[in-house]
């Protein structure tokens, strides 16, 4: 599967491709370009118009494209005059061109919503047998399920972080209180700035469950029976309904309208502070900002602080913490993403292509960022 997905990532649309590429190419270029399979107006566009977001400018100068999603195997695109593209319709003998199908990256995704409060849910108070943990095939006990009736299905979610930019991250524990010195680490990644803004509660889904029991007599419980056995549920976790369909089942990446202002890495799911390929980042910008599924954003590593050894001390101390005298060295490119999934003020991307691994703290630039 992930090789089937490095495929579909390289050859459809998620390679946002790098930016030598595109200004190798856009200095010349064919009188006209055939449409192959595995071709998209994204990379068409990057390889011949020199930057991958201006395929909408392609599909608005051709009436015919009635859908930027759909185009054909034997479709000619003239390039005679870059401000003059048009396609020549194909012989249509093969089938369409789509965006990005749900099912090639769902599996490299994570079921994560972001919330203003979860301390309204319904919640786990315990398990059948006195266990300490609940799994597939095991029953646990719902506390504010009123008007709950059997046969209805409950994602199961855990409090883990609470997010705020820029001083980010508060490390919360199942039942969703804080853990000992939470934000310590946080705060040795993210420059220091006096702002400091409340962006929501990240809520991870660990298991889905049906209801069994509703509450009776002197039993003010639910009982849910558990469905899923990749990761167990503890005593605290939250529950809301099972949403039919959380992602969008096409993707179809193209560049922000606007990006506002130091956007930065919140978190990096199932990781301390760093991450690579196929996994997933939140970003402290949302659908507030102009933030949709499909936006791509490229993250950088803001410049150390270095000592000067000639002219500073005899330390060969570097600074990742983005304070501190010294020299400061330029940004460093780290890798690609995209926004699979948007909430009001926080976003969670896939990390696509990249040359170093991508942290929390890094920044979010528009794809063309040098």
């Amino acid at each position: 599967m992930l090789t089937r997905l490095r495929t579909v990532l390289a050859v459809a649309m998620l390679t946002v491709a790098t930016y030598a590429t595109a200004v190798e190419t856009r200095g010349s270029h064919p009188e006209t370009y055939v449409v192959v399979r595995g071709d998209t107006l994204w990379d068409i566009a990057g390889r011949f118009l020199g930057k991958p977001w201006l395929w909408p400018e392609i599909w608005q100068a051709n009436p015919q494209v009635a859908n930027p999603h759909l185009i054909y195997p034997g479709d000619v695109l003239s390039l005679a005059y870059l401000d003059r593209v048009a396609v020549q319709p194909g012989p249509r003998e093969e089938a369409p061109i789509g965006a990005i199908p749900l099912s090639d990256i769902e599996p490299f995704l994570k079921n994560l919503r972001v919330a203003d409060s979860f301390e309204h849910l319904p919640y786990v108070v315990g398990f059948e047998d006195n266990r300490l943990r609940g799994s597939a095939g095991q029953a646990a006990y719902i506390k504010g399920l009123a008007g709950a009736q059997a046969g209805q299905r409950y994602a199961v979610l855990r409090p883990t972080v609470q997010f705020g930019h820029p001083r980010p991250t508060r490390d919360l524990q199942a039942n969703g209180r804080p853990l000992a010195l939470d934000g310590a680490l946080w705060r040795e990644y993210l420059p220091p700035n006096d702002r400091s803004a409340f962006l929501g509660y990240e809520l991870a889904q660990v298991n889905v469950g049906t209801i069994t029991g509703v509450p009776s007599g002197d039993v003010e419980v639910a009982t849910l029976q558990l469905e899923d056995s990749g990761r167990e549920v503890r005593a605290g976790d939250r529950l809301v309904p099972v949403e039919p369909q959380p992602y969008d089942l096409q993707f179809f990446p193209h560049a922000p309208a606007a990006l506002p202002a130091d956007v930065r890495v919140l978190a990096v799911a199932d990781s301390f502070t760093a991450g690579g390929p196929r996994d997933v980042v939140a970003l402290s910008a949302g659908r507030l900002d102009g933030i949709d599924n499909g936006t791509v954003v490229s993250l950088w590593r803001q410049g150390r602080h270095v000592n000067d050894r000639v002219t500073g001390r005899a330390t060969s101390r570097q600074d990742d913490r983005f304070k501190g005298a010294g020299v400061v060295l330029p940004d460093e490119y780290a890798a690609h993403a995209m926004v699979f999934r948007t909430f009001d003020k926080v976003s969670y991307a896939l990390v696509m292509d990249g040359v170093k691994p991508v942290r929390v703290g890094y920044e979010a630039l528009h794809p063309d960022a040098q």
